[in-house]
């Protein structure tokens, strides 16, 4: 295991791939670590470093505040700057994906390649977050639990065995972890921001997505200029979970097309 020592504690992460090749930095979805990739992974280009990481209060990471998309920002910066030691393609999920908007647009220097899953500018409203931190906090995460597998998957995955990993891996989540980012995600809005961004950019959309509808993901790509938009069928809010082979179609030209930038 590696762990990156952050003022608050340990940010843990791990690296696959040539030590000396360019890299393709992954940031989670709310209420996941970065077991979200391993089935992607061995189906990406082979001669690129991929480094994952659990965000705050995620995973094997500590909670140090974690409740702004500043704080998260930095942490995948230092990350960056300590591991990767170059720009990347930062590709982000959900929460993961507004990292990944923050990032590059506050370092464009360490970001050339941006791929936005399953995200937009803006995730739901500060009532919605409001709602599901009182339902964590007052009943726990296997409350929301059966909501959230249907938003995140279709319904096919849901009929297999392979539901009960996710959402032993969502109850597991420190609910302290679920609270902060979801404070996180009720005040963050990049929309100006992500207009702001010139830099190349694909986005990736699951049809059956309850959580990021394809129109939302689509509506923050019309935000950037030359932003690349694709839909993988049969997927929900984690098409890299449900359908791997078609998520890595689509992000493989796109790395191999700039991750050697």
């Amino acid at each position: 295991m590696q762990v990156l020592t952050r003022p608050y504690g340990g940010l843990h992460y791990r690296t696959d791939g040539p030590t000396d090749a360019p890299a393709v930095i992954f940031a989670n979805s709310l209420g996941t670590d970065l077991r979200l990739w391993d089935a992607l992974l061995p189906l990406l280009p082979k001669d690129l470093r991929y480094i994952r990481y659990d965000k705050q209060g995620h995973g094997l990471s500590t909670l140090g505040g974690g409740t702004t998309l500043a704080e998260h920002a930095a942490d995948a910066i230092a990350l960056i700057e300590a591991v990767a030691a170059k720009p990347v393609v930062f590709v982000g999920l959900s929460i993961g994906g507004l990292i990944a908007q923050t990032v590059a647009s506050l370092r464009p220097d360490l970001v050339h390649g941006l791929v936005l899953s399953n995200t937009a500018a803006r995730l739901g409203t500060a009532q919605s977050w409001q709602t599901r931190i009182d339902a964590v906090a007052g009943q726990g995460l296997a409350s929301i639990a059966d909501g959230i597998m249907e938003r995140w998957f279709a319904s096919a995955f849901r009929a297999t065995p392979d539901l009960a990993l996710w959402r032993n891996m969502l109850t597991r989540t420190p609910a302290e972890g679920y609270i902060a980012a979801c404070k996180t995600l009720s005040q963050a809005d990049q929309t100006a921001a992500t207009a702001a961004l010139r830099l190349p950019v694909l986005a990736i959309a699951g049809d059956a997505d309850g959580a990021s509808p394809p129109e939302l993901v689509k509506a923050t790509a019309d935000l950037i200029p030359g932003a690349a938009f694709h839909v993988v069928p049969g997927a929900g809010h984690l098409p890299c979970v449900e359908k791997p082979a078609a998520y890595a179609a689509i992000l493989s030209p796109f790395l191999r097309a700039h991750a050697h930038d």
